[in-house]
């Protein structure tokens, strides 16, 4: 911890509590940068690990094992944590604009405050769907669309827009939880329909095809019916129409479409997107402001463009806090290169899970034991916070860098694991 006598010389704010910045205030707490004063300002003081939400909705893990406490970690980092909402930025003077709270003045900035599923251009989708972003908000509507679900004595039609990862996983994550709901109280899970739309030809497009087979399979196992080539163009009390003219029957809409960009970000004059995502160079440093920084869904790499998805938020949060660091230091910024092939780890709804990366894929039991490993491994190392020491004749610097280095070896093990399991099960 900074001693309370160290003067303050600079602020970094992080706004936001995503993937990216928990990495950023670990890496602070275990070593502090003395005349830098941290603030977190989060909406929520619980942050969800998206690669464990669907397992929370399936009802494989309890709300605390599948968030991280903010609380806990800044009081580790030494970090200010205002419990709010950024709304405004003013570039000009380096001031953050939050609901219900005096501005918050930064030296340097860092946003890393995730997506929201866009729903300004379809009619009605504001109004009645459960958008799957902001997280902790779709858990409350999900707790009152389970009430609802078992309140009902007919028929219950549920739609899920988005055939990506994202809306695969979650239409059988939720048809999984509901199903053991219903079978619990006794009631008939063959009244509750599952439709799954898709703008597309196919489902997981940016998935290689035996990736999709596989889920193709389990989705018709399952009785969720496909609906390929139907963009969504309307949605009202009852029912989803579609641009080919068909109308679904949707007593709730699950809404994981294309992620959208809050528009004060743009709207301050930073350099966005044409989706108002912050653009940032090699560095994860804003093309337009050199104090402003972004990660995760919210930026937009002007020279290695990549899905949305917090395997990249995850991997981005090293060299932000590196860069983070040499700027209050006023030292040249690190550039980071995104990898091209990632592992992607989805889940079924049950403890079943595919692996996909490149164009290979693998299924199986084993499979979500190995992402089961691998996510309460994320989650140990920000809920589990250890004391950091000093190696002799180290400089700061050097702890920094042999840190990093470590965290790079250590981020290989889940990956070879994995491998080393994909054999013995090829060779069993």
């Amino acid at each position: 911890m900074k001693s309370e006598k160290t003067p303050i010389i600079k602020d970094l704010v992080l706004i936001g509590g995503g993937h990216s910045h928990v990495t950023v205030l670990k890496r602070f707490g275990m070593r502090p940068l003395p005349g830098l004063r941290l603030t977190l300002i989060a909406r929520d003081v619980h942050t969800p690990y998206s690669g464990m939400l669907p397992g929370h909705i399936a009802g494989h893990y309890s709300y605390d094992e599948s968030h991280i406490d903010l609380r806990a970690l800044a009081v580790f980092a030494g970090a200010r944590l205002y419990n709010a909402q950024a709304q405004e930025l003013d570039l000009v003077n380096k001031t953050i604009i939050c609901r219900d709270r005096p501005p918050v003045r930064y030296d340097i900035l860092s946003i890393n405050i995730g997506s929201r599923p866009r729903t300004i251009d379809v009619p009605g989708a504001a109004q009645y769907t459960l958008p799957v972003k902001p997280i902790d908000r779709f858990l409350v509507g999900w707790d009152a669309l389970v009430e609802r679900v078992l309140a009902n004595k007919g028929r219950f039609c549920i739609a899920v827009t988005g055939g990506g990862a994202g809306g695969v996983e979650l239409a059988l994550a939720t048809q999984y939880r509901l199903h053991h709901l219903l079978a619990q109280a006794g009631m008939d899970c063959a009244g509750l329909e599952y439709n799954l739309l898709t703008n597309g030809p196919e489902i997981l497009p940016t998935h290689n095809p035996r990736v999709r087979h596989k889920f193709q399979r389990v989705l018709k196992a399952r009785n969720i019916k496909v609906h390929t080539d139907r963009e969504v163009t309307g949605v009202e009390p009852g029912s989803v129409q579609c641009r080919n003219g068909d109308t679904v029957k949707a007593d709730a809409v699950l809404w994981v479409t294309q992620a959208s960009a809050p528009a004060w970000l743009q709207a301050s004059g930073l350099d966005t997107d044409a989706a108002g995502f912050v653009r940032v160079n090699d560095a994860l440093q804003s093309v337009s402001h050199a104090d402003v920084f972004a990660a995760g869904d919210i930026a937009a790499a002007i020279n290695h463009a990549r899905p949305k998805s917090g395997v990249f938020a995850v991997r981005q949060g090293p060299p932000l806090a590196r860069n983070l660091r040499r700027h209050a230091l006023d030292k040249p910024l690190r550039p980071f290169r995104p990898q091209t092939r990632f592992l992607s780890l989805i889940s079924t709804g049950d403890q079943y899970a595919v692996a996909s990366r490149g164009n290979w894929s693998v299924e199986g039991a084993w499979v979500w034991r190995v992402k089961d490993w691998i996510d309460r491994r994320f989650m140990r190392k920000y809920n589990e916070l250890p004391e950091m020491e000093i190696k002799e004749g180290h400089s700061a610097e050097d702890e920094i860098m042999d840190l990093a280095a470590a965290a790079s070896d250590e981020d290989q093990a889940p990956v070879i694991k994995l491998v080393n399991l994909i054999v013995y099960n090829a060779i069993k």
